[in-house]
């Protein structure tokens, strides 16, 4: 049996570790063959909150991609997951895009009122002047404060653009406070919605990534990781690191002989 047959469910990263920009990498639409004619389920993960799971189900079907919705997790799913558990108020400050609002309004919250009880920030593209006064209002008089993920960077076409990470740094600086909670990979959160979506356990699952500080950093809540060389992570990225993976692999074509 192959290194990865103990695996019950795999977490796959997008860009970098399944295709670039739109275009599968070699291998892929075979892994997804392999893992369904053995019945392991598996999810697409990203922490990209500015786009709902539609947006991503869309553009993985024009590479003739086709998944459930349960077979997508963002990170603005994982931070839902998070609320109802924690059993937050309905009435939020959420600062995200239109795509992300109504995704949570479909979720029965209410992003309109006078008086929020809780602050969600996610990857706001259509972010403000008047929304930034507005978060850092809320959060100065001490709500509770939830981001949806970590990133400084989103990857483009052509390079990157500014992530919910500099919008972290900038409340800090304004109001003294870092998120009470931030939702998306690195932290456990996001492993502990995947587990509940799929009913497995923490060590049963694989994310898979190219990512060293997101997608392998996952490990430190207990999952296992494969590091694919076909994104941002090297070899000698990789060495030099203090980030440790289950497995490293070239790419994701390299994996299905060990499932």
């Amino acid at each position: 049996m192959g290194q990865l047959s103990s695996v019950q469910l795999f977490l796959l990263d997008m860009d970098g570790t399944f295709y670039l920009d739109a275009t599968p990498l070699p291998g892929a639409l075979d892994f997804l063959d392999a893992l369904r004619s053995k019945n392991v389920p598996f999810a697409f993960l990203t922490n990209n909150s500015s786009k709902g799971k539609q947006d991503y189900l869309k553009k993985l079907a024009a590479m003739n991609v086709f998944v459930t919705e349960k077979e997508m997790l963002t990170s603005g799913d994982a931070t839902l997951s998070f609320l109802e558990k924690e059993n937050f108020s309905k009435e939020l400050l959420l600062i995200g895009t239109p795509s992300l609002e109504a995704q949570f309004a479909d979720a029965g919250y209410l992003l309109d009122s006078a008086e929020p009880k809780a602050v969600v920030l996610g990857f706001d593209t259509t972010l403000t002047y008047e929304k930034l006064t507005r978060l850092c209002n809320a959060v100065r008089a001490g709500l509770p404060y939830i981001a949806t993920h970590p990133d400084f960077n989103c990857p483009v076409e052509g390079g990157y653009i500014p992530d919910i990470g500099g919008v972290i740094a900038l409340v800090k600086a304004c109001t003294g406070r870092e998120p009470d909670a931030i939702i998306g990979k690195p932290n456990r959160f996001i492993a502990e919605a995947a587990a509940s979506r799929f009913g497995v356990a923490l060590p049963d699952i694989c994310m898979v990534g190219d990512r060293l500080y997101t997608d392998i950093a996952l490990g430190r809540c207990g999952v296992k990781t494969a590091l694919v060389y076909t994104g941002e992570a090297t070899p000698e990225l990789y060495a030099a690191s203090d980030e440790a993976a289950t497995w490293t692999f070239g790419g994701i074509k390299d994996m299905i002989a060990e499932l």
